[in-house]
Order: C-alpha cells, then structure tokens, then sequence
C-alpha cells in the first residue's frame, strides 16, 4: 500500500511539475507574446493560405460561435457517413463492418463533442482508417475547439471594455500544433516503448498457458490512446480502454496517461490568471478544484481499499482491497486514483471497470461528472467554472444589496438569466434522460423498438438504476466513461445520449462565450473600497458553496435512489 500511495503522490508532484510551467506558457502564447515553439509559424501561416483564413480578423462573440458551430457541424455530417460506409473504405485488415445508421449517429455526436461514449467495441467496431483520421483526428479538434473557446473567454476579460475576442482559427490552429501535438508525439513515443502497439498490421495469434489459441488485436494504438489522454478525450483504441494491456500494459505507462490527462486542465486554470494579469485569481480558482477534487477522491480511494463487506462475510480476506473489476498490475489505490481523476476532468478513460467499484465509489464519480467543474476538459473546465462564479457574484451581490459586478463589469439580468440556465440544463437533460430510460424499462420491457428493455440491466435493482443514471451523467458531462453492465448498443440508447451530448456541449459552452462577450462589451468600472474582490479566500469559498449547494439540491434524490441505496443493502 506504500508503493501505491507513493505512485500516487509521485503522479500528483509531476502532474504539478508539468503543469503550472505549461499554464505560464499558453498564456503568453495565446497571447501572441515570444515563445520558443514560434518556430510552427511556417506551418500555421500555410494552413491559414491553404484554408483561406485571415488569422487575423477580429470576432465579437457572436462571430467567433458561429466559426465555431459551423466547423463542428461540418465534421458531423462527414463523419457521420464515412463511419456507416466503413468497410468500404481501406485500412480493414480485420474485415470490421460498417455502423447501423443509429450507432454513428451517436459516435460521431460523441467524437465531436470531446465525450467518445463508446457504444461500440475498439477492436471490432472501428477499422484502422477510423480511428486515425477520425476519431483521433477529431481527438485533436474537440480539445482544440474548448481551448480555443476558454481563450476567447480570457480575452474578453483581460482587454477591459472590447468586442474582439480574438479570431477562433487562430486559436484553434495554435491549441492543436503548439500544444496538442507536440505533447502527443512525446506520450506516443513512451508508451510504444513500453509495448503498445503502433503498426497497421492486423491481429496476431498466439498460443495461451493453457494452450488455446487466441486472436490478438493490435494497431496503430499508441498515437490515438496518446492524443485521447492528453485531450480529455477517453475514446480508447479497445474496447476495455486503459484496463487492456496492450492499451496500458504497466505501471509506468499508467502514471504517464494519468498525468496527461491532467495537465492541461490544470495549465487552463493558472492561465486564465496569468493572461488577465491576475495571477492570484488563478491560484484561488485551482485552489477551489484542488480541494474539490481532493474531497472526492479521499473517500473513493477509502471505499476501494475498505473491500467488499459481502465477500468479507464470506471469510475471504482482501488485503489489497476491493479487487473485482481491477487490473492487478495496477492495484485498487491507483485504480480509485484514476476513476476520480477521470470523472473530474470529464476524459472517461478507464483502467478498471467502474460498474464494479464499491457503490460510494460510485456516488462519487458521478458527483464528479454532475458537478464538471472542478478542472474538467480542456478548456471546458474554465468556461463550467464561470457559470458557478456568475451566480456567486449575483448572490453576494444581492446579500450586500449592490449591484455584482465581475471584474469590473456589472452582471446584470441577461447575464444571470444565461447561467441560470445553463445550470439548470445539466439536471434538466441528466433527470430527465434517466426519468425517460426508467420508464420505458419499465413499462415497455419486451418492446422491440427499445431492443427489449428487459435485457438492458444485468443488474435490474438499485445498481440498476445507478448505471442508467451514470450513462445519462456520462454523457451530459462529455466523459464517456460507463457502468458498463448497462446494454447501451441499441436504437434508444444510442439516440437518447447522442441528443444529451450535442446539448450537453454546445449550450455549456456558448453560454459562457456569450456572457463574456455582453461583459465584455461594457464599460469597465475600476476597482473602489466598494469593489467585491473576486479572488480572495472568502470569495472562493463563496463559490464553491454554490457549487456544492446547487448539485446537492440537484442530484441528492437521484443518487439516493441509485448508489446510497445501494450501499445501505450492501450492508443489511
């Protein structure tokens, strides 16, 4: 258990290590300041010649969304047909089949929208060409795409009183060839050193110890699980995702994806301080998703480690704790690391099965996914973290009896109006999406237009329920990840969660785009003695008791009916 709880502190100090120097360095980059990877202007001055683009051309708000939606949209479309029409397409050495109408109708929505909820197999569901040219590549852009969104967000409250929030191509192109890719290239090279695959020959047979012989998939995996991490993406090249050895195939490589995942949520944060000059805004800000964080992952990691009370009554000791569903290479400690980790920056990689966690550890990384805001996505993390502070402002405002005011602007009825909703759209589509799941698993248990809803559930009880209401958080939150005794391959599974993740991403993050964009535009009121500072302890704490209030007043009766009373069984 020392060894455990060393490679978890050691995963914490390097992810911190990486971290805040690359949270220096995308401020002054995004920024257009001298940076040493300036030598890609070559590069970026051919892509915008080859597309078109004037890099330069300022965007309001409105402007820089509508780039924004239109090169999504685009991507949707394509994707959407070439992955129906795969096996027509080359790079197929396994003879994998196209997709059903339905199912890349959701995994492209998935792809675009940074979640890669994967209703299909890796190995058997996607061919080479696939996972490189799109998934991968849309690997790239979705991180790219809430990157470039946050830098908007951070211009507009840097420059004071503007309408330019900087040009959308631009940031976009900077995110993927100064930061995605470089750092892709270099987990790549590590984990193909450690033995992930990154050929494009086909599957290979080998002869087991029990002397059976077995088809082993393979593949240009490395590059793709690479890029997945990094961006908070979680797509995996196989279907057992970072659990498989071939995806993750020892402790080492194990550290290296998990700092990945984090490095660039925690970098988003100590820049948005650095490039409005308020680095202690910042500091608070990371301050807040630390011990948020910290709160979630200190009773998982107890859970785990506590083992399984129903084995226990069996008198079969677990002195490594809750085993089922873990890998041993890498233990239950690391294993509860990383699911927190994992639901808290919405990447949804998995090295265990989460379906077979202990039922708090359950709570927890759905809390982690409903709340999204500590640290969250690349860039998203920013944007999520800005509604809670709109409302903070409004509140404390009103408990002064002052008109709020956020960095010197003053929020007012629209831009309250806009981060209430967005607040409420997370329980809205999570409730209802489960609400309408429960029903038709009920009520429609033999129908063969749900796929016979009655062989949705292994486990039709308060887990049950559980791991409908996980896939629905899941895909709210853009995570992905999954209680994967749910049979979500189907028509309304694939329907459902495909509309919760295209509203889930996009409104998040137009929302935030277009509060900072309305401030932006007013005048800026300088500080006075009357002034609420926004980045002193008291006001952190401030929000994060919003956070907490808000998602308990949310989400309490739904996860009292799925993991708390799981739990509670567990232990009559």
């Amino acid at each position: 258990m020392n060894t455990e709880l060393f490679g978890i502190l050691a995963s914490f100090i390097i992810t911190l290590l990486i971290g805040i120097p690359l949270g220096k360095y995308l401020a002054k980059m995004f920024a257009g300041e001298k940076v040493w990877t300036d030598f890609m202007k070559p590069l970026e001055s051919g892509i915008y010649k080859l597309s078109g683009i004037n890099p330069n051309e300022p965007m309001n708000w409105k402007q820089f969304l509508k780039a924004m939606m239109t090169i999504n949209a685009f991507w949707l479309v394509y994707g959407f047909f070439v992955l129906m029409h795969q096996d027509k397409l080359p790079l197929n050495p396994d003879g994998n089949p196209g997709m059903s109408a339905d199912l890349a109708f959701n995994t492209i929505l998935s792809f675009v929208a940074n979640c890669n909820l994967q209703h299909y197999s890796g190995e058997s569901g996607a061919t080479y060409l696939i996972q490189h040219f799109i998934f991968m590549f849309l690997h790239f852009c979705s991180a790219a795409t809430g990157i470039a969104c946050a830098i908007a967000v951070f211009k507009a409250f840097r420059d004071k009183t503007t309408t330019d929030l900087g040009n959308f191509w631009a940031y976009f192109v900077k995110g993927i060839t100064r930061l995605l890719l470089p750092l892709a290239i270099v987990i790549a090279l590590i984990l193909t050193f450690n033995g992930t695959p990154a050929s494009y020959a086909g599957k290979d047979k080998f002869i087991s110890l029990q002397g059976d012989t077995v088809n082993v998939s393979r593949g240009p995996a490395a590059q793709m699980i690479a890029i997945k991490h990094l961006g908070t993406n979680g797509g995996g090249w196989f279907g057992a995702n970072s659990a498989h050895p071939l995806e993750n195939p020892n402790y080492l490589t194990n550290v290296v994806e998990i700092v990945s995942q984090m490095i660039i949520p925690i970098a988003m944060v100590l820049a948005f301080g650095y490039f409005i000059r308020r680095k202690k805004l910042g500091w608070m800000i990371f301050g807040v998703m630390a011990l948020g964080t910290l709160m979630l992952m200190i009773p998982t990691i107890s859970s785990e480690l506590g083992g399984n009370p129903a084995i226990a009554k069996m008198g079969i000791a677990q002195t490594t704790g809750a085993m089922e569903g873990k890998e041993v290479r890498i233990g239950p400690m690391a294993t509860a690391y990383w699911s927190t980790l994992t639901t808290v920056v919405s990447t949804g990689s998995v090295n265990g099965m989460h379906d077979s966690t202990m039922p708090l550890t359950g709570l927890w990384q759905l809390l982690a996914m409903m709340i999204n805001s500590f640290f969250g996505g690349c860039g998203v993390g920013v944007l999520n973290y800005l509604i809670y502070v709109i409302i903070a402002v409004f509140i404390s405002g009103l408990m002064v009896g002052r008109t709020p005011e956020f960095l010197g602007h003053k929020v007012e009825a629209r831009e309250v109006k806009i981060a209430a909703l967005i607040t409420l759209l997370s329980p809205f589509l999570i409730l209802a999406g489960t609400a309408i799941a429960s029903y038709v698993f009920t009520n429609f248990g033999n129908a063969d237009w749900a796929v016979k809803p009655s062989t949705w559930l292994n486990n039709p009880g308060f887990h049950g329920f559980s791991e409908m209401l996980y896939e629905n958080t899941s895909s709210n939150a853009n995570n992905g990840s999954g209680f994967e005794g749910l049979g979500d391959g189907n028509i309304f599974w694939n329907v459902l969660t495909g509309l919760v993740i295209i509203l889930g991403r996009f409104l998040p993050i137009i929302g935030p785009v277009a509060i900072a964009g309305l401030l932006a535009q007013k005048k800026y009121i300088p500080e006075s003695a009357g002034t609420l500072k926004v980045d002193t302890v008291t006001f952190s704490m401030m929000t994060f008791a919003v956070i907490l209030v808000l998602n308990a007043l949310s989400y309490f009766p739904a996860l009292a009916l799925g993991p708390i009373a799981e739990y509670f069984s567990m232990l009559k």
